[in-house]
């Protein structure tokens, strides 16, 4: 029996089971509770190792993790990337272990500090991991993906806490019970081992997360259950349904045109006040194409509703491109019920490999952009105001952002828009990871989400984020809802990320705190 637990510790047993925990909580299994335990198994493999086993089984741990809920990026690669199948994996690999050197320090840092540490797990194992969530967010043009805290997307009592905390609170509290039950199993080795330890930071830290824990519910549950000022507006979402491989070719242009044309002719008959259409769902480039624009204001016309759609813009040459190359951004274009464009927005954080090529003379075989090329990235957060509220809209994947996001609103505001395209990710769990992310924006900025992709998910979540409708993957349809706007002004919106620079600041203190014992 000895001899197979040590096999299995060799063969860092804990950390794959603790990765493939993790994965199993996430969207499509959505076992989310498993998120709370998760962690377990790698904790107390990790108490009493060196550094490069620590760093090896995080390594490990991450490694799993991140490939069992990314693995789906290979889709977009190999049928839109026209990479062929084998490099397609291999860079998905390659891409997941950049990643699990995040849980690989965490691995380390956690290690080489809890054994020479009154301070129990509780405390310091969520302090470095959001930290260095937080960081993996936003590292070269960041990642936040497969964050824990977005595992608990559907336990709406809990995760409420992140109109305070952002979603990386949720991740801390999250990994502060598996340290606390970690704390648990090893009460009476760690203190065996050292004996003179003062159980007071222990016992404290129990005390305060109960109380953190029962506070985070109370909390939850007298948001879910409050009236908050806003008013209620119809909406309707368009799901084109558009093959990825035929939306821009010119054979289908005009299909493509008319089955947008007659969904929202159909949604229409129920009187919405916007009819939103996905990311790019004008299959030409809006303003430059003078008889696609004519003929899309003409159509605006016809019906008493704004309409929001995505369409490819062309900008102005100046000297930060080459004079022989137009500029293109990815922009989102509202049309009042006369036809005027009351607002634009262009896309400000665009998606490596899909809108531009980072180090193209390196890696421009990774390139998704097709006969476009490079987008240009917008810069300004602007709002449109309309009679009905103000909104940002939030283009793909910028809605995973949540420090973005909030940009939009720290002025106030009413709804979220978000449009995307995740025919990229066919059916893969890829598109409703996406869709789950956004129950996080709508909580943390207190604004209901109204969200139109091509292929699916499209919908509608209220600002507690519960989702009110949700339409299908892979069907041609339209969905209409009355959705409560939100005036709030949440702690995040206005204060953002305080909660994980603190964790990192502890995270700081506590390893100048480590070196300056020796």
């Amino acid at each position: 029996m000895k001899s197979l637990k040590a096999l299995y510790e060799r063969l860092y047993g804990p950390a794959f089971l603790s990765g493939f925990l993790l994965v199993l909580s996430f969207p499509t299994v959505n076992f989310f509770p498993l998120a709370w335990i998760a962690l377990i198994p790698l904790l107390l493999f990790l108490r009493d190792k060196d550094q490069w086993t620590a760093f090896t089984g995080g390594f490990y741990f991450g490694f799993v993790y991140f490939l069992g809920t990314l693995y789906w990026i290979y889709h977009s690669l190999y049928y839109y990337g026209a990479i062929p199948l084998v490099p397609s994996i291999l860079l998905i690999v390659v891409l997941c272990m950049y990643f699990s050197l995040y849980p690989a320090f965490f691995a380390l840092l956690y290690a080489a500090n809890i054994k020479r540490t009154d301070m129990p797990s509780l405390i310091v194992a969520p302090m470095i991991w959001t930290a260095l969530e937080f960081l993996r967010s936003y590292a070269l043009s960041g990642f936040p993906w497969s964050s824990l805290g977005y595992s608990q997307y559907a336990f709406l009592p809990l995760i409420q806490i992140a109109d305070i905390t952002g979603v990386y609170g949720v991740s801390f509290l999250i990994v502060s019970v598996n340290g606390a039950l970690v704390d648990v199993l090893l009460l009476k080795q760690r203190y065996k081992e050292r004996p003179l330890a003062s159980y007071l930071p222990t016992t404290g830290g129990f005390a305060v997360l109960i109380f953190f824990l029962i506070f985070t519910l109370g909390y939850g549950i007298y948001r879910l259950q409050q009236e908050r000022p806003g008013s209620s507006i119809k909406v309707a979402v368009v799901q084109g349904n558009i093959e990825q491989d035929k939306k821009w070719d010119p054979e289908y242009q005009k299909s493509v045109i008319s089955i947008y044309k007659d969904l929202s002719f159909a949604a229409a008959r129920e009187t919405p006040d916007v009819i939103v259409w996905p990311e790019t769902s004008a299959p030409f480039f809006f303003g430059a194409d003078k008889e696609h624009t004519a003929e899309m204001v003409s159509f605006e016309r016809q019906f008493n509703s704004y309409l929001l759609f995505g369409s490819v813009t062309v900008k102005n040459r100046t000297a930060r491109a080459p004079l022989s190359r137009p500029r293109y951004a990815n922009s989102a274009i509202l049309l009042d019920k006369n036809g005027n464009i009351t607002y634009f927005y262009d896309k400000i954080h665009l998606v490596p490999f899909g809108e531009f090529i980072p180090l193209r003379p390196l890696l421009s075989f990774v390139d998704l952009t097709g006969a476009i090329g490079d987008f240009v990235p917008g810069e300004d957060y602007t709002k449109a105001v309309t009679p009905f509220g103000s909104f940002g809209t939030l283009v793909c994947y910028e809605i995973t952002f949540p420090g973005l996001v909030r940009k939009f609103f720290t002025n106030g505001g009413d709804f979220i828009v978000t449009i995307t395209n995740d025919a990229w990710f066919g059916r893969t769990p890829g598109p409703y990871q996406h869709f789950s992310m956004a129950v996080f924006r709508a909580i943390e900025n207190r604004k209901p989400v109204i969200r139109a992709a091509n292929t699916g998910i499209s919908g509608f979540i209220d600002s507690s984020g519960r989702i009110l409708g949700a339409t299908g993957l892979f069907t041609r349809t339209y969905l209409v809802s009355s959705v409560k706007t939100d005036r709030t002004l949440s702690s995040y919106t206005k204060y953002g990320d305080i909660f994980s620079y603190l964790s990192i600041v502890g995270t700081l203190l506590m390893m100048i705190r480590k070196r300056n014992r020796y």
